[in-house]
């Protein structure tokens, strides 16, 4: 028990060395983003005191509940989308010369679409909605886990593959016990980028057009210069995609802990 109580400690000391740097630069820029608009006299539609903004994120009349729901759904969905499509074409590409002759043209061309002009278009077709939203998030968000799928499931070592062959392996065999987990710490370093491209995904999807949400919030504060609101918005926003990061960070560790050092 001693020991356990030891162990933890000892996790905590590394852990509070490891984040306090971070920690200490957010408070003294809290602090002096609030002794600006104290003693500045900054106008709150213009900047809102850190004090306004955390009384906007409990104490205002916005149904944050309904909204955050909303928001979070889409980017988990559009994150799931954009991983499992992403991991699928990219092993497409790596395991056929004629797919990836076929595809990587065309998924540049998607990729090279401003997405923010593709927004409007997706209402046109699907109408207000999460799904839009999570569609979005998930064409931002897509692309690197296709490349990186491709290059960690071709990038392997020739001794490997002779092994393989040596043995009689068949293709799918040496796809499996070979190509993928090399191209673990790739997939892993993509999914990290798409968790960040999927919040930006959905929130401009729900700036084009969208009845709930946490980008609608920030949408419908503009009319009423309620500048304290919005950034509530934004630090809601901020929670779900460090979650979202975090949630990936864990998953790599659990599942390729050799691969936690190559980003």
């Amino acid at each position: 028990m001693c020991l356990n109580v030891r162990l933890r400690m000892i996790k905590f000391q590394s852990l509070l060395r490891q984040y306090w740097p971070t920690v200490a630069l957010f408070a003294a820029l809290l602090g002096l983003w609030q002794l600006a608009v104290s003693a500045g006299g900054i106008r709150e539609y213009l900047l809102p005191a850190p004090l306004s903004v955390w009384n906007a994120l409990w104490y205002g009349d916005i149904a944050w509940g309904q909204h955050l729901w909303a928001t979070t759904f889409e980017i988990v969905g559009a994150f799931v989308m954009a991983a499992v499509v992403g991991v699928a074409l990219g092993v497409a590409i790596a395991w056929s010369p004629l797919v990836a002759n076929a595809l990587v043209p065309f998924l540049v061309f998607v990729n090279t679409l401003p997405k923010v002009a593709i927004a409007p278009l997706l209402l046109i077709w699907m109408g207000y909605g999460l799904f839009p939203n999570m569609l979005m998030g998930s064409l931002i968000g897509f692309f690197p886990v296709v490349i990186n799928t491709a290059v960690g499931l071709s990038q392997v070592e020739a001794d490997m593959l002779d092994l393989g062959r040596v043995f009689s392996a068949p293709k799918w065999k040496i796809f499996l016990k070979i190509r993928i987990p090399n191209a673990l710490p790739y997939i892993l370093s993509a999914l990290k980028i798409t968790a960040t491209a999927a919040v930006v995904g959905a929130i401009v999807g729900e700036f084009a057009a969208s009845q709930r949400g946490l980008g609608y919030v920030i949408v419908t504060t503009q009319s009423s210069m309620n500048t304290s609101v919005a950034f509530a918005a934004l630090v809601w926003i901020s929670a779900v995609g460090l979650l979202l990061y975090g949630a990936v960070v864990l998953l790599a560790h659990l599942w390729a802990p050799w691969a936690e050092g190559i980003d």
